[in-house]
């Protein structure tokens, strides 16, 4: 149909969509300082709540004195003892743990544009849980606490590795053949893992199967130091790379047509959500699914845009991880179970709801 002279196209049409789409994604990125307010509650709750009660206006006190506020403390000695000493290096590694794989979990899920993907399925948590029982069964352990984890960080660098050189053909990484070289590779990992659990004494077993289901007891300033600052520092980098990770979800040919090269920025990516997983679960053991049901969730909450999604996943992470270890220290108080059997009560059931939902619905896993 041609235009009458009167007639002009409407020009502003793709400015005024390029707008309202900033606007909305302005307005999505609001739910950031909501996330962290709960977050900065949770942890304050999470400090105060224990065995021994502290008055939350006392932890809260005590909180801004040691970030340097000068606050009036009605609080006791000992209360500030517990927290400092006790529960708020705990609660701080609860914080860096979740996010750590919540952001990891989002990009293998933006990767594989599946949202059954999470870090375990390159293998990290297994190659993790040889290097501690590695050092354990040399009794490195009883030595300092830096070993267990920088063996778990090594075990993880060297299982991932072997599946990225199984999985590359021509420069390139499929994604079917990273899958099931990821399973290869865990499964072998475990069987060196149970023959060396059969090989050594029964409190090393212990020892092992401790750190196994995940737990973050008797976690202190030291581990925080550990893993601070490569955890935020790796955090950040795949929040930079998300407009790359926005790209590769398009596919392959679009990828390419943009300038990106996907195979090169899928093997970064994995790279630093390698070292992201690594050192997140050297401190925390094996947990399960923190990586898998959150970014899940926020995606239908926040959209797939990475931008936004990566950041939003990471505070949610940590609220999620903070909030099961609550729970996993009160339940049964005095006595305590590990963080890792709740985050997988918890989300065992919602993966079986995706497997069910992808089944009715007759998509690919």
């Amino acid at each position: 149909m041609r235009l009458k002279p009167s007639q002009k196209p409407d020009q502003d049409t793709p400015v005024r969509g390029t707008a309202d789409a900033g606007k909305q994604r302005l307005a999505g990125y609001g739910i950031l300082p909501v996330l962290a307010f709960i977050l900065a509650v949770l942890v304050v709750a999470a400090s105060a709540a224990g065995a021994v009660k502290v008055p939350f206006g006392d932890t809260l006190e005590i909180v801004l004195k040691r970030l340097g506020f000068n606050v009036a403390g009605t609080f006791t000695d000992t209360h500030e003892s517990i927290i400092m000493f006790v529960r708020l290096p705990r609660v701080i590694i609860a914080v860096l743990v979740g996010a750590a794989l919540a952001a990891s979990g989002t990009v293998m899920q933006g990767m594989f544009r599946n949202p059954m993907a999470d870090p375990g399925i390159l293998g990290i948590s297994s190659g993790a849980g040889l290097g501690a029982v590695t050092a354990i069964a040399l009794g490195l352990t009883t030595r300092s606490l830096y070993f267990l984890p920088l063996f778990a960080v090594i075990g993880a660098f060297a299982a991932a590795w072997l599946i990225f050189l199984l999985a590359s053909k021509g420069g390139r990484i499929p994604v079917l053949t990273l899958i099931l070289s990821g399973i290869a590779v865990s499964t072998f990992i475990g069987a060196i893992t149970s023959l060396i659990l059969t090989k050594i004494n029964k409190y090393q077993v212990l020892e092992f199967l401790f750190w196994s289901v995940g737990s973050l007891s008797d976690r202190r300033w030291e581990h925080v130091r550990l893993v601070a600052i490569p955890v935020l520092i790796f955090i950040g980098i795949l929040i930079a790379f998300s407009r790359d990770l926005n790209i590769l979800i398009l596919g392959e040919e679009e990828s390419q047509a943009v300038g990106l090269d996907p195979s090169k920025a899928r093997k970064k990516l994995l790279f630093f959500v390698s070292v992201t997983t690594a050192m997140a679960v050297c401190v925390s053991g094996s947990i399960t699914f923190a990586g898998l049901i959150v970014p899940h969730i926020m995606r239908l909450i926040v959209g797939p845009d990475n931008r936004l999604l990566l950041p939003a996943s990471a505070l949610a992470g940590s609220i999620f991880l903070v909030g099961c270890d609550l729970f996993a220290r009160i339940v049964i108080m005095p006595e305590e179970i590990g963080v890792g059997i709740v985050t997988s009560l918890v989300g065992a059931p919602y993966f079986l709801y995706l497997l069910n939902r992808a089944r009715k619905e007759g998509t690919a896993i």
